[in-house]
């Protein structure tokens, strides 16, 4: 069974490689390092046997959290890792504050949308040409989460 944690320093390094696996304009280590010094952060890894099988990261300001990233190694997906993350970020939302959850996906990734929508995710527009590699619109999300 997988468990939930937020992230710590020496977490980056694994990080940043599942990162690389997952995502063709993946973030460096030093970016994911740089983002994790940030105060107005939240980054949760999920973790089974020690071993780290996704993550989460999250910037917020005021009551708006935009989740900038969240992935989940292909061997555990759709096993509920990615809603459990979710689940436990919306808890640490609450206690910050924050009170909506956005993001934006590829406008192709249907299962990604479905997933947010059942999640409780709605859309709220459309952003033009906003992926490059290829060049894709961005569907915006966001689900409110209570105050």
């Amino acid at each position: 069974m997988f468990s939930i944690r937020k992230m710590r320093r020496e977490d980056v390094a694994e990080v940043a490689e599942l990162e690389k696996k997952i995502f063709p304009d993946a973030w460096s280590e030093n970016a994911i390092l740089e983002t994790w010094k940030q105060r107005q952060t939240m980054l949760l890894i999920a973790l089974e046997d020690r071993k780290i099988i996704g993550y989460l990261i999250l910037y917020f300001v005021l009551e708006d959290g935009e989740i900038a990233r969240i992935a989940v190694a292909d061997e555990y997906r759709r096993k509920g890792v990615a809603g459990k993350m979710l689940r436990e970020l919306a808890l640490l939302c609450r206690e910050n504050g924050v009170n909506r959850l956005m993001l934006d996906v590829r406008e192709s990734n249907e299962p990604a949308k479905a997933f947010y929508v059942r999640q409780g995710f709605e859309v709220d527009g459309i952003r033009k040409d906003y992926y490059t590699n290829p060049v894709e619109n961005a569907v915006l999300m966001s689900v409110p989460l209570g105050g």
